[in-house]
């Protein structure tokens, strides 16, 4: 049975935010809210709680996951990133965004898209996220908890809790996160493509070139 911890939406308890990475470091999987909708987090060396997260999702390997960084630091460390990229980046982060780019080589092979060699990375806003990246000290691998058969992401916790009970290991409660995902978008070539409209504003990146 997963444990379910109720925080506070804008000074989350710090003793819960340290629980949750405890759960992390070993090797769980957790529900965490973040600005756009609720997501599933594991460690990023974890090939085991990955492969939870996939049978929970039931996706192939071909489903995007997402890095979830502190800052574009991180985001570099993962990702090729040019100036022009780069730009976009600071730009629109912290915020709800997904951003495929060119995995570098120290991103582990199992957590590239098999055809693309590209990663989903982004930066959130929220101060439940913000908290258990900085005690974590390093990114969260994520995808957006999006169960097969509904039509819309899980959005309060305490459904979310008795429906994965005994699939994830902690949910974090931080209040409503809404129904709509992140936009994506793709970095990865030198124009940019709107791969998904969400709660970004994606009017900045449809001119299909460099900015």
């Amino acid at each position: 049975m997963s444990i379910y911890l109720e925080l506070h939406p804008v000074s989350p308890q710090k003793r819960f935010i340290r629980q949750a990475v405890e759960a992390l470091r070993a090797g769980g999987v957790i529900v965490y809210p973040t600005d756009s909708c609720y997501a599933l987090g594991c460690h990023i060396g974890d090939k085991d709680a990955l492969d939870r997260i996939r049978e929970i999702r039931q996706t192939d390997r071909n489903h995007h996951f997402t890095l979830v960084c502190r800052d574009l630091s991180e985001v570099a460390k993962y990702a090729h990133v040019e100036n022009w990229q780069y730009r976009l980046l600071r730009a629109h982060t912290p915020g709800p965004y997904t951003f495929l780019l060119k995995a570098s080589k120290e991103t582990p092979r199992r957590l590239k898209h098999e055809r693309s060699g590209t990663i989903g990375l982004r930066v959130p806003g929220h101060p439940v996220t913000e908290l258990l990246l900085q005690e974590l000290n390093e990114p969260i691998m994520s995808s957006t908890l999006h169960l097969p058969g509904d039509e819309f992401p899980l959005t309060d916790a305490r459904e979310i809790h008795e429906r994965l009970d005994r699939s994830v290991d902690l949910v974090l409660d931080g209040g409503s996160c809404g129904l709509v995902p992140t936009s994506v978008i793709d970095l990865s070539t030198d124009r940019t493509m709107v791969v998904r409209e969400g709660r970004g504003d994606v009017s900045p990146f449809m001119r299909g070139s460099p900015v």
